[in-house]
């Protein structure tokens, strides 16, 4: 039998568990495969109605998919209460990524799914990584810096190469090598996790215009053609720099397989204006598959049956497909 994904419920107090329920009740629709919720099943029964079944392993969480959620049970938190996050709702949201990840490393699950947290609560509550992502990359022995967060939609897929940094501090990060790097993990991930063995690299400009040859700033030519070049000389199909206003409309959108940007708000914000509900963030560079919804915890509609799960029903499904390229691309070398 194949082996099922492992969803880890995010922040319990969050729309974490609504939509992992809501993702389950809509598997026949959307041909989802067996998943297993990681978390406290009391945060799932207090925003849905529907079946839900205990399990010790994700054998048992296979067997019982067809009939009822399968939530395996961590340590509970002492309250939950949609809608209001506290610090051991973000420990229990910890333990359950843990061990969703050790499942996967470890073979039990074929691939992470990750839901919505809150790093303010996460902090609180001691965690020292700047997100999700760089905590399983080091779980799984790679450094956050060789780990690629690309988010993917159904007709765009985009690569922020700056993450979490103030928009002054972008400029200075930007270097011929990090540009390189992040290239090269971005390739080799569309071709391990989406079957495109010869991706289309495209690169936004920094500036307005791309720089306009130099009038408008010179990162473009100092720093973003010089590592364009090194990666065609390499191989890879790279182009651009381009100016970012001129890359996101459909015609556009057809000369390439993934956009990278120099930060982040100019990569997520055309991802989200077009892919808002199907937005999904897969981590590039990792041993496992992981995925996760293109959104946050959304704490003021938790309980609330608004939420929706196009993003995390969009996830699941990726991490599947992921996972089945994975094993046809080892079997082809």
């Amino acid at each position: 039998m194949t082996a099922p994904l492992a969803v880890s419920m995010g922040d319990p107090a969050g729309i974490g568990p609504e939509i992992i329920a809501k993702a389950w009740a809509a598997r026949k629709e959307h041909d989802l495969p067996a998943f297993a919720a990681i978390g406290d099943a009391r945060a799932v029964a207090q925003v849905w109605q529907g079946p839900v079944q205990q399990v010790r392993s994700l054998l048992e969480a296979a067997n019982v998919f067809a009939a009822a959620l399968p939530v395996l049970q961590i340590d509970g938190v002492h309250q939950i209460v949609p809608g209001l996050p506290d610090v051991e709702g973000a420990r229990s949201a910890l333990h359950s990524l843990n061990t969703a990840v050790g499942l996967v490393r470890e073979g039990s699950a074929r691939a992470l799914v990750t839901g919505p947290v809150s790093k303010a609560q996460l902090y609180a509550a001691g965690f020292d990584h700047p997100g999700q992502t760089e905590f399983v990359a080091e779980r799984c022995g790679v450094s956050g810096e060789n780990a690629v967060m690309m988010l993917a939609g159904p007709t765009l897929r985009v690569v922020p190469i700056t993450q979490h940094v103030p928009l002054a501090a972008v400029p200075g990060l930007l270097t011929v090598d990090l540009i390189v790097a992040k290239a090269r993990v971005t390739a080799r991930g569309l071709a391990r996790n989406f079957g495109i063995d010869a991706p289309r690299l495209a690169f936004a400009g920094l500036n307005p215009h791309a720089g306009e040859t130099g009038t408008i700033g010179r990162e473009e030519i100092e720093i973003i053609e010089p590592a364009i070049a090194q990666l065609r000389q390499e191989g890879l199909d790279a182009t651009g720099p381009f100016a970012a206003d001129t890359l996101f409309h459909p015609r556009a959108r057809e000369k390439y397989d993934v956009v990278l940007c120099p930060y982040h708000d100019q990569a997520l914000v055309p991802l989200k204006t077009i892919h808002f509900d199907e937005g999904v963030n897969i981590t590039l560079g990792l041993p496992i598959v992981r995925t996760s919804p293109d959104h946050g915890t959304a704490f003021g509609i938790a309980g609330q049956d608004l939420a929706n799960p196009g993003a995390m029903i969009a996830a699941i499904a990726m991490a599947a497909r992921a996972a089945e390229h994975r094993a046809a691309h080892v079997l082809s070398r």
